[in-house]
């Protein structure tokens, strides 16, 4: 099972998922949230075919609570690897 040692979990959506990704590791805007909190790993994502289904799959993930991320996340990658 990952041990959660972050304090937060940073949930978003894209359709770059790739640029996305090198923004977030480069810092790529140094005001954001996630240079912030110095996010740097990839531990769970998923694609949908339409922007509109992959909004409402981050609301449902944002209104959960921490233990229900992190059980996602444990769901599909419990060592907490980088998937980027």
């Amino acid at each position: 099972m990952c041990g959660m040692n972050n304090t937060t979990l940073y949930v978003g959506v894209t359709s770059t998922i790739e640029a996305r990704i090198i923004q977030h590791k480069e810092n790529f805007d140094p005001n954001s949230l996630t240079a912030k909190y110095n996010f740097k790993k990839l531990i769970y994502y998923r694609w949908f075919d339409t922007i509109i289904e992959a909004i409402a799959e981050e609301k449902r993930i944002k209104g959960g609570s921490r233990s229900k991320k992190e059980m996602l996340i444990n769901s599909m990658n419990p060592e907490c690897n980088d998937r980027k």
